[in-house]
């Protein structure tokens, strides 16, 4: 009885295995004859293909620029002795009026915009408005970005 079930089994197994043989030279033979068919458009993409990857490679080693920039930031620090002097060509450069630099060097001080405004006899929203200017044309978000900033470039001491 087991012997018939394998032999059954076995039977089966050889019918599908040369089906999918069969199959397989199928598709082969098809294939043979797609490439004879169309060899002429097999070989121009191949062609174009070879060239666009030489191209860009091509365009990647030409456009690649042959010096490196680096940028090397060093703290310089100012002579205590000497007097500090306001860099007038970067505050008018970032069109900062003199009142705003008052508010920045209050700023500086740790002043709140309240004792600011009572310091220079203006309002909380006069304050409020030089403040919000000069974060905009130093191009910064907090006080203390204002204040670090402005003493890099020369604004206050």
């Amino acid at each position: 009885m087991k012997t018939r079930v394998l032999n059954k089994y076995k039977t089966v197994g050889l019918y599908g295995l040369s089906l999918a043989l069969l199959l397989l030279l199928l598709r082969w033979l098809e294939l043979k004859f797609l490439i004879y068919q169309h060899s002429f458009e097999i070989y121009a993409g191949m062609i174009a293909l070879f060239f666009t990857g030489l191209g860009i490679w091509l365009s990647q080693k030409l456009t690649r620029p042959k010096t490196e920039t680096r940028v090397i930031e060093k703290t310089v620090y100012r002579d205590p002795s000497l007097p500090f002097e306001i860099n007038r060509k970067e505050m008018e450069l970032l069109g900062i009026s003199e009142r705003e630099l008052e508010v920045l060097h209050l700023m500086s001080q740790g002043m709140s915009n309240q004792e600011i405004g009572a310091q220079l006899f203006v309002s909380l929203n006069t304050v409020k408005t030089h403040a919000a200017r000069i974060f905009e044309k130093l191009d910064v978000q907090r006080r203390t970005q204002a204040v670090e900033k402005a003493k890099k470039i020369g604004l206050i001491a």
